[in-house]
């Protein structure tokens, strides 16, 4: 028990020490977008869980998502800067992707809780990847 409060500690100290150094270097928005992401990524993957309209499949994604980012066990250690919250970030962005494409965007703005300039930039990045991926060499 002692290790696991010992890992949270950690995790939060990274994580609290990020979002000041953003907002210390004057990007005060970019700091709270860190900071209310991770929040705002498990409400919308709860919301998403709940959803009728998501398939059973992605439901399931879901949800292993959510206990992923909730974890204190990763594949890279939290307390590794830069590179600890990036299994997280890339298991849910990958989960996200696929709920994107198989519920549609309406229905993941429909439960996002943050920011909706944060939401339209990940809703970019993933078609920036899509459009490039379609594209044939001329």
């Amino acid at each position: 028990m002692r290790t696991l409060l010992i890992a949270l500690g950690a995790v939060a100290a990274v994580y609290i020490a990020a979002v000041a150094a953003l907002y210390l270097a004057g990007r005060r928005s970019a700091a709270r977008e860190v900071a209310t992401l991770l929040p705002n990524l498990l409400a919308l993957f709860r919301g998403l869980v709940r959803d009728p309209r998501v398939p059973r499949g992605s439901r399931l994604l879901l949800l292993f998502g959510a206990a992923w980012v909730a974890s204190p066990i990763d594949l890279i250690p939290e307390f590794i800067p830069l590179l600890g919250p990036l299994d997280d970030a890339v298991v849910a962005a990958l989960i996200l992707r696929h709920v994107l494409r198989s519920a549609g965007e309406d229905v993941v703005a429909e439960h996002w809780r943050g920011d909706p300039a944060t939401l339209a930039r990940l809703l970019g990045l993933f078609r920036a990847r899509t459009s490039r991926r379609g594209r044939r060499p001329g």
